[in-house]
C-alpha cells in the first residue's frame, strides 16, 4: 500500500489502509505500507515504511519526492503494488515498480478539492489540469478503481477511458453493529433532547459553515436540537469553526469535542439520533456507513458518495446543495421520531453490503487476477538494465 500520509495523520484514506492492511494479515497475507512522515513515530504497527519528508505546518502531512533507498529496494520486492493518491505516491509508483503490478484507487473529489484549497485558480484551469493528467496516469497502472458508481462517472468526464472496477471501501462494522451508547448525561445532555452528530476532519472541503448555518436554522424552531462535532483538523480551521459557532449564537447548542479514540467513536454514534453532513466532495463516506451501521439516519448532500450510499426516504435524506431546502428536511427529520425508528433499521441492515469481510474478499480476488494476467516484467532485459542504471544513480 502506497500513501502520501499514514498514522497518526487520521483519514477516510488512513482509516481505509489500516482496515485493509489488517484483514489481509489475518487471510494470511504480508502487507507493507509506504508513506511519509516523523522517522521516530513508532506505535508497534509492523511493516510501515516512513521514509523522511518535510512537515507541512501542523496538517499531519509530510512532503517528500523520493523515498530512502532502503525503501526503494524493499518496496520493489512486493508481488503488487495499490496505490492510494495519483500525485505523489502514485508517481513514485510509476517510477519506481515499473515492473509490478500497480493498483490505483481514486478515493478523492480532486476537482472540488482544487476549488476549495485553491479558490483563485478558475474552475476551468483546474478540471483542464485533471484531465490532461488522469487519463495518462490511469493509462499507466495496471487497474483502476473507484470506491462508487458516483466516483467512475466523474472518472470518465475527466476523460479516463480505461476500464474502471467499482469496489466500495471495507469498513469493520463489528462494533458499530453491537455499539452500546454513552451517557448522555455526563455531557449534559437531556434524554428527549434531539442529539445530531458529525464526525470527521475539521477541515474547508468538509462544508461545516453551511451545516452550521442549517443548524442555526432548526435550532430556531426546536429548543431540544444539540449538534455534537467529532473530530479535529488544523487549529487555524478549527478556530475558525469555533469562532462561527459564536457569531451563530450557538455556543450553547453545539459542542466540538476534538479527536477522540477511534475505538470510542461508535458509542458516541449510538448516543444520538441522526448523522449529519453537508460535504459534497466524499467519494466513499466511510462516517457515513459508520453511522449506518449504528442505525443513525443521514441527513446529507446530494452528491457523488453520499448520494451513491444514503437512500433518500429510506435510510435518510438527501438535499439540494440549498440551505433552505436542507434546512427544512432536517428539521423534518427531527421532528418525526417514527420515521427515524424505521430508516434507524433500514441504515444499519445497509450498512453491511460495506462489511469488510466481504469487501476485502472483492479486493483480493482483483489482486489475485491481475497478478496472474501481468506480463513475467521482472525478468525483462531492459527492466534488469534500468534497475542496474538506478543503482549507479544512487
Amino acid at each position: 500500500m502506497m500513501v502520501d500520509s499514514y498514522k497518526p495523520y487520521v483519514s477516510g484514506i488512513t482509516n481505509y489502509v489500516d482496515i485493509n492492511k489488517r484483514y489481509f494479515e489475518l487471510a494470511g497475507h504480508e502487507v507493507f505500507v509506504f508513506t511519509f512522515g516523523d522517522l521516530d513515530y513508532d506505535d508497534g504497527e509492523k511493516n510501515v515504511i516512513r521514509s523522511r519528508g518535510v512537515p507541512l505546518s501542523d496538517s499531519g502531512f509530510y512532503l517528500s519526492m523520493r523515498y530512502s533507498r532502503a525503501a526503494r529496494k524493499l518496496l520493489q520486492t512486493m508481488d503488487i503494488i495499490h496505490v492510494q493518491h495519483p500525485f505523489l505516491s502514485g508517481r513514485l509508483a510509476l517510477r519506481y515498480c515499473r515492473d509490478i503490478p500497480i493498483v490505483y484507487t481514486n478515493h478523492t473529489r480532486y476537482d472540488l478539492y482544487a476549488q476549495a484549497y485553491l479558490p483563485m485558480m478558475p474552475e476551468e484551469m483546474s478540471q483542464g489540469l485533471l484531465q490532461a493528467y488522469m487519463p495518462s496516469f490511469c493509462n499507466a497502472v495496471d487497474m483502476v478503481i473507484a470506491p462508487s458508481a458516483g466516483m467512475k462517472k466523474i472518472l470518465r468526464q475527466l476523460n479516463v477511458e480505461r476500464d474502471i472496477e467499482v469496489v466500495p471501501n471495507g469498513v469493520d462494522l463489528k462494533d458499530f453493529l453491537t455499539a452500546q451508547p454513552l451517557s448522555r448525561a455526563q455531557f449534559g445532555y437531556k434524554e428527549d433532547d434531539i442529539l445530531l452528530v458529525y464526525s470527521g476532519r475539521i477541515a474547508l472541503e468538509k462544508n461545516l459553515p453551511f451545516l452550521l448555518k442549517s443548524f442555526a436554522g432548526v435550532a430556531e424552531t426546536l429548543p431540544k436540537a444539540q449538534l455534537l462535532l467529532l473530530g479535529s483538523g488544523v487549529q487555524l480551521y478549527e478556530e475558525e469553526i469555533r469562532s462561527l459557532v459564536g457569531e451563530l449564537n450557538l455556543s450553547e447548542r453545539v459542542r466540538l469535542t476534538g479527536r477522540i479514540p477511534y475505538d470510542q467513536l461508535p458509542a458516541y454514534l449510538a448516543m444520538c439520533d441522526i448523522f449529519v453532513t453537508a460535504s459534497v466532495t466524499e467519494v466513499h463516506p466511510l462516517s457515513v456507513i459508520e453511522a449506518m451501521g449504528v442505525g443513525l439516519p443521514v441527513m446529507g448532500i446530494q452528491s457523488v458518495g453520499v448520494g451513491d450510499t444514503v437512500q433518500d426516504g429510506i435510510t435518510g435524506f438527501l438535499s439540494t446543495h440549498e440551505l433552505a431546502a436542507f434546512t427544512a428536511k432536517l428539521t423534518h427529520l427531527c421532528l418525526d421520531p417514527n420515521l427515524r425508528a424505521q430508516m434507524r433499521d433500514s441504515a444499519r441492515e445497509a450498512s453491511t453490503a460495506y462489511a469488510i469481510e466481504r469487501v476485502s474478499n472483492v479486493l483480493l480476488q482483483h489482486y489475485e487476477k491481475i497478478v496472474v494476467e501481468a506480463k513475467p516484467r521482472k525478468g525483462n532485459w531492459s527492466v534488469r538494465l534500468r534497475k542496474l542504471l538506478e543503482s549507479f544513480a544512487e
